[in-house]
């Protein structure tokens, strides 16, 4: 009986060697060979295959998948490349390759998962419902209403508008926002847009997961929150509107008359 055969970046993702994104670079930049030979983008494999990645070689993973919850701290660049100064792999140190989901801007504080499981890295990224990341933002000057207001309903950046989201001031210029999309450095830029300088951001959490650990610590995600995520992010039919929580943005109109005279 022939072994079944899979395309080599589903193979190196589900390794726990890399994401599927990830692998499908390595192998344009001919940097894997099935067999001593340089593949073509596409090809399938069977694990009877010797794949190496920079001559390294790649086996069938045996153990379990591993999801980390990391606090990670300002200067921390999110990405797998060793060579980078101030790694987020290098950093954490953990005994067993893993990498990150998504990206956080270095200048940026707060929640990532690391993983090896490259399968559940594609299902957050292209999630269409009950992704939600929530940030705590400082900005440079005085919170307006209006800039709630216009943060809430859509800011051009890119060329697009973005997605109606969740806004709340939390203090004079400190305030909440909820994302279901993952523009980037979009919250810098929507800020940049309407005058303010963001000072502080940090991600406190990601769909069902909050941020509950010291900065440059992690924690391992619980199998009830496991269980959860990969519920949240199987495909559905609900609108991502729905899984937003409801915006509430009266405010007493001593309140909103405070924030006109901003």
């Amino acid at each position: 009986m022939e072994e079944p055969l899979i395309r080599i970046n589903k193979f190196l993702s589900e390794t726990g060697f890399c994401s599927r994104r990830e692998a499908d670079k390595l192998i344009d930049a001919g940097r894997v060979t099935i067999n001593g030979k340089v593949p073509e983008m596409g090809t399938k494999v069977s694990i009877n295959d010797e794949i190496r990645v920079d001559g390294k070689l790649i086996r069938e993973r045996k153990d379990n998948h591993i999801y980390l919850a990391f606090n990670k701290p300002v200067g921390i660049e999110c990405t797998t490349n060793l060579t980078v100064r101030n790694n987020i792999v290098d950093y954490i140190n953990y005994p067993e390759r893993i990498f990150p989901i998504g990206r956080l801007d270095k200048a940026s504080e707060g929640l990532i998962f690391m993983t090896n499981d490259g399968d559940i890295v594609n299902k957050i990224l292209r999630a269409r419902n009950n992704h939600e990341k929530e940030y705590v933002v400082k900005v440079n000057k005085t919170i307006t209403y209006r800039f709630i207001q216009r943060m809430g309903n859509g800011v051009p950046i890119l060329d697009t508008v973005t997605r109606k989201c969740y806004v709340e001031q939390l203090s004079k210029d400190t305030f909440k926002i909820i994302l279901t999309q993952g523009l980037n450095r979009q919250i810098r830029r929507m800020c940049e847009y309407l005058g303010y300088e963001v000072t502080a951001l940090k991600r406190v959490r990601i769909i069902n997961i909050s941020l509950d650990v010291a900065v440059g610590r992690y924690r391992e995600l619980t199998s009830s929150e496991i269980t959860q995520l990969n519920q949240l992010i199987e495909p559905s039919s609900k609108t991502e509107e729905a899984s937003l929580p409801k915006p509430d943005f009266k405010k007493t109109e001593a309140t909103k008359r405070d924030f006109r005279r901003q």
